[in-house]
């Protein structure tokens, strides 16, 4: 692809400055749920493993926790796909491969990923969640909990490198995001999905490895992405660059500061691109219902959709 930037090409420390740099766990609705409290591996039914092999060198085994009335997993060392498909009476064709956020250390699976593709199964779209690889972590609680606050903590975030750095140490997820791509396709018929409507949209980290697929990811060829309150530096914009979906809220304390070089970038390379900036929201506000305006951020994601004809009107 042209414009492809060369993976592996940057140094190792750039990605633990992008993993800080990208890393969240998603705000709270309500403070005194940010507890967080293990709990014994949920049930998958129907998450596929997607065959691109254990994450080299981790040990610990994959968990689960409770926090924010949300579940999310850690110490992901295999790569699956859950898909969420509409009903075949309603199902337009469309696909979206769906992509938690949690830094590259956790997953917030249900805010940013079952909920998500439940809502888009329930609009005839097929939604595949996708549990990437992740970087270890301690595995006793105690040891995550303050790998966390270490990581988060005040003055703990470092300079933000560019997003070309960020996707060189990607080469496990975006693996992953590929052979999710390759899956969809290859059942396309028996999953009444049209090859050529494949998706993906993303959450903070999630969105990172959005970006990094549809710029780095060969021949995954995403066919329009969302990129929700993920970063927006200034990039690169090769000429087949998919449509994209942005939504951010203003009061992010990781992205709301930082400019939309992005925007610009894909506007620039006169592809196209639409930008929701809602003055309230915080980071992680997915699929929760809170009192500001990032709640419709759904909606409007749909509509975009629908404009792009991924999505049959309302009747």
């Amino acid at each position: 692809m042209k414009n492809t930037p060369r993976l592996g090409s940057w140094p190792r420390a750039c990605l633990t400055v992008a993993l800080a740099a990208v890393a969240v766990i998603a705000t709270p609705a309500h403070a005194q749920d940010d507890k967080m409290t293990p709990i014994a591996t949920p049930a998958q039914p129907g998450a596929i493993d997607l065959g691109t092999g254990k994450l080299p060198g981790a040990t610990a085994p994959e968990a689960w926790h409770r926090q924010y009335n949300s579940t999310f997993t850690r110490n992901v060392t295999v790569a699956t796909l859950t898909p969420f498909l509409p009903d075949p009476a309603k199902a337009n064709g469309t696909a979206v491969i769906v992509a938690p956020g949690g830094g590259f250390r956790t997953l917030s699976m249900e805010n940013e990923g079952w909920d998500v593709a439940r809502a888009l199964a329930a609009r005839g779209v097929a939604a595949f969640v996708l549990k990437y690889r992740l970087n270890p972590t301690p595995a006793d609680m105690p040891g995550f909990e303050a790998s966390m606050a270490q990581m988060f903590g005040p003055g703990a975030r470092p300079p933000r490198p560019k997003p070309e750095a960020m996707m060189a140490g990607l080469q496990p997820q975006i693996t992953d995001a590929r052979a999710a791509f390759a899956l969809v396709r290859k059942r396309a018929a028996e999953w009444h999905v049209d090859p050529a409507r494949v998706g993906m949209v993303g959450f903070s980290a999630g969105a990172m490895l959005t970006l990094a697929t549809a710029i780095a990811g060969q021949d995954a060829k995403p066919a329009f992405i969302g990129n929700i309150y993920g970063p927006l530096a200034t990039m690169t914009v090769p000429a087949d660059a998919p449509p994209m979906f942005v939504a951010l809220a203003a009061d992010d304390p990781f992205f709301g500061n930082d400019g939309f070089g992005l925007i610009d970038s894909w506007r620039a390379a006169k592809r196209p691109v639409e930008f929701h900036l809602f003055e309230q929201g915080g980071h992680g506000f997915g699929m929760y219902q809170k009192p500001t305006t990032s709640t419709g951020w759904f909606d409007e994601f749909a509509r975009w959709m629908t404009m792009h004809g991924l999505i049959k009107p309302a009747q």
